[in-house]
């Protein structure tokens, strides 16, 4: 069943209006019916008196010893001298009737003008109990006669309450109308508010919210763009600040190997050294040479870390792309003056993974070493199967001297970021100035190759 606040605003509004219709019209047809009721009420409440009827009985036996009634109603003589008398009490909403107190026969009388128009009064009057009649026993000059009056006056009740029925149903119908769209209205000032608050670079508050309908849609995603642009904003700031304090610590690094740097080679080209020491100068050139390409190598791996738009592009690579890395940057390191002792047991397999990454990763590990493997103790590199997974270890001990350029760590983290990519993990560990570095990345076996390539989407980043 549709839920009633997800219905569009259109929707509700039309069904507000059909359902206020019907409903007002039962209510102003329930009102018309019972017009004697309110009447009566109003009657008996004192709060509605039509005439004095005491003293309109009173006048009336007061006027009668004046008049002469006539014997029957083709008395025409008789008929005209009685008409001021029926005159005198009839009137628009009074009708006037005389008969005899003997024999009980008709002999005059004038009904109310009323009964002679077709008004509204007349098509709406009451149904029942519209008519209040009474009679008096009033003295003639010719005799006795039963004086009958019959009132119409409640008539008088049918425009007012006619009126005031309408005002109250249009009222009704409209204040349902009105309280609908004031809280739309409502609920779009909340929003309105919000989207200031945001104009004005307030991206702390959240959109209230405002239902299921086309506002609350409206209010919802108002909030998904205020958090999005919050992140943005705040990851642009980390971002902008980060690279400034890294202009900054680069600017201060390579001002010192540069402006000694600069010094040799002054020193070369004046010549004012004995050539005998020209070469170790160069050597000092070389040195200097390689800790200003550290530590512009620390800027791309930095740039790499901080980079969320790396797209891998994953592929089925055998087994033999980590042993090939590992035993060419182990050759490196046997070139550079460390020992290298290696145990590969892996003899096949797949990985689904991106090549230049997994270089990259390796590179990155062995540059590590370089820069702070102590050359007198082996390094153990180890790649083994586990539970389905290839885990790459190495290890080796760190040097007491440390270097000019500090580690900021960014290489490693360069290589948490490109593992996790491949669903894989990283852990490192230092125990008695031993640092181990171990790589988990996933195996695929044959029998499981179709399933991971259905997954390429997953590993998409």
């Amino acid at each position: 069943m549709i839920k009633i606040s997800r219905w569009k605003i259109r929707t509700k509004l039309t069904v507000l209006i059909l359902v206020m219709g019907v409903l007002s019209l039962s209510l102003y047809w329930f009102l018309w019916d019972h017009q004697e009721t309110a009447v009566d009420f109003l009657e008996n409440t004192g709060l509605v008196t039509w005439y004095d009827e005491e003293q309109f009985c009173s006048d009336v036996i007061e006027a009668a010893r004046y008049y002469t009634v006539p014997e029957s109603e083709e008395d025409e003589a008789g008929q005209k001298a009685i008409q001021p008398f029926l005159e005198q009490f009839a009137d628009t909403y009074m009708g006037i009737y005389i008969y005899g107190w003997d024999d009980g026969l008709y002999r005059c009388g004038k009904p109310a003008e009323v009964y002679s128009r077709f008004t509204f009064e007349w098509i709406g009057r009451m149904d029942r109990g519209v008519e209040r009649f009474g009679h008096i026993n009033a003295e003639f000059v010719n005799g006795e006669y039963d004086v009958m009056y019959l009132s119409m006056h409640r008539m008088l009740f049918v425009y007012p309450y006619v009126a005031v029925s309408a005002i109250f149903c249009v009222a009704l119908f409209l204040s349902a109308i009105l309280i609908f769209i004031s809280r739309i209205i409502i609920r779009i000032s909340r929003v309105e508010d919000s989207i200031i608050q945001m104009a004005q670079g307030d991206l702390s508050h959240p959109v209230p919210p405002c239902g299921e309908d086309e506002v609350g849609i409206v209010a919802g995603e108002l909030d998904i763009l205020r958090r999005t642009l919050d992140e943005n904003i705040r990851r642009e700031n980390e971002s902008r600040q980060a690279n400034q304090d890294l202009i900054t610590a680069l600017s201060h690094d390579l001002r010192t190997p540069l402006t000694v740097l600069n010094g040799y080679l002054e020193v070369l080209k004046l010549h004012r050294i004995p050539k005998e020491a020209e070469k170790e100068f160069i050597e000092r050139c070389l040195c200097k040479t390689a800790d200003i390409k550290a530590l512009t190598d620390r800027m791309f791996e930095y740039a790499l870390v901080y980079e969320e738009t790396e797209t891998p592009e994953f592929r089925m690579l055998p087994a033999s792309v980590i042993r090939d890395c590992l035993e060419e940057n182990c050759d490196f390191l046997r070139l550079a003056g460390f020992p290298v002792e290696t145990e590969f047991s892996v003899k096949e397999g797949e990985l689904f993974g991106d090549e230049m990454m997994i270089k990259r990763i390796f590179s990155n590990l062995f540059s590590n070493i370089l820069k702070y493997g102590d050359k007198k103790r082996p390094v153990m590199v180890r790649e083994e199967a586990d539970k389905g997974r290839f885990r790459i270890t190495i290890n080796n001990e760190v040097r007491k001297e440390k270097e000019e350029i500090e580690s900021s760590q960014i290489g490693l983290a360069s290589v948490r970021k490109m593992t996790s990519l491949h669903r894989g993990e990283v852990y490192t560990f230092m125990e008695e100035n031993i640092y181990t570095v171990q790589i988990m990345l996933p195996q695929i076996t044959l029998p499981s190759l179709r399933a991971e390539e259905k997954g390429v989407q997953f590993l998409r980043i």
